[in-house]
């Protein structure tokens, strides 16, 4: 049995939940306590959410396209993008983004602020307020971020197959994986993917319930 769509799909999905970590939180940082601009920054970085998978796939392909500025460009150096594991990662990192922007930024925007006015007065520097004040308490909320980023990256298929097309053993991942074989009439394969799919995803749901758990009994403690 061929089992790499599961090990693309983790390794990709892994990939792009830790790009998506630090991009996602440092956006929902700065949107957070922006004071204008707020809302169009908020708009852009939501758009993948609500736009159709092939419609994101759609515009990577033209940007990262051999007829685009970006695509030439990288083609001098001998880089390629569309139809390669790498277009993989970065479909999968724009379309989940969202979730790690949105995730995160409710966090930040519940906490008390008055916790981040005592470490100003304490003379901490923004950057040891974020690690040693804000993050902890929001802690939670980017843990769900978290898991949530990486389900959604590994179950990606509309950008990707856009992107990164649908080669056995390089760009196939599992939900592609589905989806061809239903095509081809393999119904038993497509059923022990989707069992593959929905069992690492229940895994990664009951791990951050349980992690949320224990983080909100050391709160009350």
């Amino acid at each position: 049995m061929d089992w790499s769509p599961l090990t693309l799909s983790l390794r990709a999905a892994g990939i792009a939940t830790v790009i998506t970590f630090f991009i996602g939180i440092f956006a929902a940082w700065k949107v957070a306590w922006m004071r204008h601009g707020a809302g169009i920054w908020d708009a852009v970085f939501t758009l993948p959410l609500v736009l159709p998978p092939t419609v994101v796939g759609f515009f990577l392909l033209v940007f990262f396209g051999k007829a685009s500025g970006i695509g030439k460009w990288l083609a001098q150096f001998g880089i390629q993008i569309v139809f390669t594991w790498v277009g993989v990662v970065i479909a999968s990192t724009v379309v989940a983004f969202p979730l790690m922007y949105r995730t995160a930024r409710g966090a930040f925007e519940q906490m008390d602020t008055d916790l981040i006015d005592a470490g100003r007065t304490l003379g901490l520097s923004e950057t040891a307020i974020f690690w040693r004040v804000v993050f902890p308490n929001c802690l939670p909320g980017i843990i769900s971020g978290t898991v949530l980023t990486f389900a959604r990256a590994l179950g990606e298929f509309g950008a990707t197959i856009m992107l990164a097309g649908n080669i056995p053993g390089k760009t196939q991942t599992l939900a592609i994986a589905v989806y061809s074989a239903v095509q081809l009439g393999h119904y038993e394969a497509a059923y022990r993917w989707v069992a593959v799919i929905v069992t690492i995803s229940l895994l990664s749901i009951l791990g951050m319930n349980a992690v949320n758990a224990r983080q909100k009994q050391k709160g009350r403690g």
